[in-house]
């Protein structure tokens, strides 16, 4: 009964809309969302997977629509997704799965800003100086969607901690900077049997990989574990705005197929970039 009464209302507050292209279509805006998820008790995630279930779009996914099916929203919507490093990499990454409509994220990070990351961080800024980037990173995303459900950790990961705040999640983005840091994610993502999307970056040159549970990974890209540094080339070249925007947005284009099960991810693959000299190579690692 419930049910049936949140969609008669969801109804009442939806119009008919039109996309550019002219495909006509039902929306429904955001403050009426979050009227009905205070209303009827819910998460605002709720009402729209209503909404889409009955083919109305709310009207925040519209311009999504053509690229992600009603069916496709709905899974985002009802996907997790855990991103561990919430500075320059994990700020775009998480910014830009909010706003694709990914219902539930897990946002690790145990530091707090600094100045040194106004150049590239897209959370940080002068008033959040000294602020954990993981609440920043929460109150963010609230501002932007707040009918998601995300969940924030001021904590570093952790051998220890690691299965824990990992768990319930669809797909891990690691957004280290720390290279000790990346194998202990993959190793607990593996034993959780869910898949790691990993990228770095150093200058205007990175790479993103796409590792599965049973799949060698990143020893592949590193070496063994034991035998790796904790910083990459980053401390010797530094990490620029505009490289950091492109790889976070590949990351999350890998992030998009595994959950949609659409298109390849880079599985035993690896994307390398260099904006120097504007080149993008895909290199077998098997």
């Amino acid at each position: 009964m419930t049910h049936t009464l949140l969609i008669r209302e969801i109804r009442a507050h939806a119009v008919p809309r039109t996309l550019p292209d002219g495909t006509p279509y039902i929306g429904i805006n955001t403050g009426p969302v979050r009227q009905l998820a205070e209303t009827f008790g819910i998460t605002g995630r709720q009402v729209e997977i209503a909404a889409l279930e009955n083919n109305m779009v709310p009207e925040r996914y519209a311009r999504n629509l053509k690229s992600f099916s009603l069916r496709d929203q709905i899974t985002l919507l009802r996907s997790g997704v855990t991103v561990i490093g919430l500075g320059g990499l994990g700020g775009t990454v998480t910014e830009i799965l909010a706003r694709e409509g990914v219902g539930r994220l897990t946002l690790i990070d145990g530091d707090r800003f600094e100045d040194s990351n106004l150049n590239r961080q897209l959370f940080s800024a002068c008033d959040l100086l000294s602020v954990p980037k993981a609440e920043a990173a929460a109150d963010r995303v609230a501002r932007i969607n707040p009918s998601l459900v995300v969940t924030s950790h001021s904590r570093f990961l952790t051998p220890e901690n690691a299965g824990e705040m990992l768990a319930g999640s669809d797909v891990v983005v690691d957004c280290l900077d720390s290279l000790k840091t990346r194998f202990v994610a993959e190793k607990a993502a593996k034993a959780a049997g869910i898949p790691l999307v990993s990228a770095a970056i150093a200058g205007e040159a990175g790479h993103v990989t796409t590792v599965f549970p049973n799949d060698e990974g990143l020893r592949l890209i590193y070496g063994e574990p034991g035998d790796v540094g904790d910083k990459g080339a980053e401390r010797a070249l530094g990490c620029l705005s505009h490289a950091i925007t492109i790889l976070s947005a590949l990351e999350c284009s890998e992030v998009i197929k595994i959950l949609l099960k659409k298109g390849h991810p880079l599985r035993n693959r690896m994307l390398l970039m260099d904006l120097a000299d504007t080149t993008f190579e895909i290199l077998q690692l098997i």
